[in-house]
């Protein structure tokens, strides 16, 4: 395929290409065809042309399939519909990361207009960890729970349900990781990634937040067959669609088919403010607008996170299940102040992992004593960014164990690998899926962890970093860089995780001033043949080519800039900008 602008090796190394287009939709080699600039968008993302117009505006009608599909999913919504007719106490137990605390709260709200109200049990990352455990399976069931609804977790928890089950309590496990063939012993388990699903595994994408919004609609229509409603309103399930788009972008969820209808709508109710909880959580975050999917994965999801990473894990589920605007408000500044708290820690494990990962290895396995274990996930995706390879970041403490998160790139499945390294016998925990895991290993068995990995998924990652293209999906001058076009490009939206936004070449343009700002960003004013001018930044690239490229370009050289349009709404009137990710010397 002949590159874009003629660029072959960029500032970065990078080739530039057309984003893939099925045979029918281009029009010649270097550029798109007649349509208009969505239906592009959509058709290169994979959208078939039968289902453009259901894909310019996802609706959940359009996307949702009959929750009975999936295995054990009408025998949990039987389960959880005797538990409201009989007034039972249910526990839901909880993952203490975004997707556990929306999916705690979604279940406990859906109870909560069923009448009945749940109790909510999120584990302590430091001193419990991941997961249900025995013990606090039966220190439920002592106090009261005669259900116990696990949510982003239990699909490999077989001992702590075969307690639970011994002790006399039943238990429904809602989940979206890595299943083994043999099921931990439970009522049923709800999981589109368990290996005898058939037609669930369609939808194996979902964020945990996802599944349990098919188990409510499940419940809700078996309480209606059983005639629930005959005297009271039905619950809402609409009015839950903010925590379902917070809890899959923050999990980095494909946003693909149903979860792409989850966010489009789920922003859309997220702007309305229904929640308390979200409100006061959108207000701690200094928005002044409705939110938009970015700002789910890096300005709410990381203060939800925050709690649970550095020891106060049910914050979280506490702010979004709240009734009291005062303590939504509070919990929302407590949650600021200790996401403030995690970038701090976040940078020193930071600065100590990247001196480890060697550079000969596909996977990076880095391990440090006494690293925080609240933030080595974070660091992890980092770290995966800066490499362009899987990276697992092991916290190990003084008794010689050690707790790791991972993050991999498309192509390569972590969490595949890393049960399978736990099936060997080389971890005490572990699992996940494709994109990230989490695993507790002794510290004796690093190296044959690292070289499991290694031998396990080079050639995945071989595969993977081949070729390192840059994408791109349209070129402009840089006049056409503006609010209009970055309004007609969000139209194509949601976009995340398997719906990549667009990119755009623009250019040729000469520097005019570039300076570096906050933490080692570039900030750079380009302008065009004709005279107009445009702010470009380039983050996080003070130290790499691509920032050093910028600050020395002579006057009179002429560059073609690649990147994200994005709408800057600081000043007094808004204006469009160029997110930079790649440049290339235009003469």
């Amino acid at each position: 395929m002949t590159p874009v602008l003629g660029v072959t090796t960029s500032i970065l190394g990078q080739p530039w290409r057309w984003r893939a287009l099925s045979a029918d939709t281009r029009d010649g080699v270097d550029g798109f065809g007649g349509d208009d600039l969505v239906t592009q968008l959509l058709l290169a993302r994979g959208c078939p042309r039968e289902a453009l117009d259901e894909h310019r505006a996802p609706s959940i009608r359009a996307f949702m399939p009959d929750p009975s599909i999936f295995r054990d999913m009408d025998r949990a919504a039987a389960r959880l519909a005797d538990a409201v007719a009989a007034g039972e106490q249910i526990a839901v137990f909880g993952d203490y990361d975004v997707d556990g605390a929306t999916s705690a709260a979604v279940m406990i709200l859906v109870l909560r207009d069923l009448g009945l109200e749940a109790r909510a049990y999120i584990p302590d990352r430091l001193t419990e960890g991941y997961g249900p455990s025995g013990t606090a399976m039966v220190r439920l069931k002592n106090e009261g729970a005669s259900l116990i609804v696990t949510v982003d977790c239990g699909a490999q928890a077989f001992e702590a349900l075969a307690i639970a089950r011994d002790a006399g309590v039943d238990v429904l496990v809602v989940d979206h990781h890595k299943c083994a063939a043999t099921l931990p012993h439970a009522h049923a388990v709800v999981n589109p990634n368990r290996l005898d699903e058939d037609e669930g595994a369609a939808h194996g994408h979902l964020a945990a937040v996802g599944v349990c919004f098919l188990l409510a609609a499940a419940l809700i229509r078996t309480l209606r067959a059983r005639g629930f409603f005959a005297d009271r309103a039905e619950p809402k399930l609409i009015d839950l669609l903010d925590l379902v788009a917070l809890g899959t972008v923050a999990d980095v969820a494909q946003l693909r088919g149903l979860n792409r209808a989850f966010v489009a709508q789920g922003l859309k109710v997220m702007a309305q403010r229904r929640n308390i909880g979200v409100a006061a959580l959108i207000e701690a975050s200094r928005l002044t607008r409705a939110p938009t999917c970015s700002d789910l994965g890096f300005a709410l999801g990381p203060r939800i996170n925050a709690g649970g990473r550095v020891g106060r894990a049910d914050l979280g589920v506490r702010l979004l299940t709240t009734r009291d605007p005062e303590e939504a408000r509070a919990i929302a500044e407590e949650l600021d102040r200790l996401n403030d708290e995690r970038r701090t820690i976040e940078a020193g494990v930071q600065e100590a992992a990247e001196l480890l990962a060697a550079e000969d290895r596909r996977v990076a396995v880095v391990a440090g004593l006494g690293w925080h274990p609240g933030v080595i996930g974070i660091v992890a995706g980092r770290l995966k960014e800066k490499l362009g390879r899987p990276v697992i970041v092991i916290a190990l403490d003084e008794h010689g164990l050690g707790k790791g998160s991972g993050r991999s790139i498309p192509g390569v499945d972590l969490g595949a690998a890393v049960l399978a390294a736990k099936e060997h016998g080389l971890l005490v925990a572990g699992g996940g899926h494709a994109m990230a895991a989490g695993l507790t290993i002794a510290a004796g068995e690093l190296v044959a962890f690292a070289d499991f990995l290694e031998q396990r998924l080079a050639g995945a990652v071989d595969r993977a970093r081949e070729d390192r293209s840059l994408l791109l999906d349209a070129v402009l001058a840089a006049g056409g860089v503006n609010p209009a076009l970055v309004e007609a490009l969000e139209v194509g939206g949601p976009y995340g995780m398997g719906w990549p936004a667009p990119r755009v070449a623009m250019g040729p343009v000469r520097i005019i001033k570039a300076d570096v700002v906050g933490n080692g960003h570039v900030r750079a004013v380009v302008a065009g043949d004709d005279g107009r001018s445009l702010k470009a930044m380039a983050f996080r690239a003070a130290d790499n080519a691509l920032g050093q490229a910028l600050l020395s370009a002579a006057p009179h050289r002429r560059l073609w800039l690649a990147g994200r349009a994005k709408i800057d709404d600081w000043g007094s009137r808004p204006a469009a900008e160029l997110h930079l990710e790649d440049a290339a010397w235009a003469d």
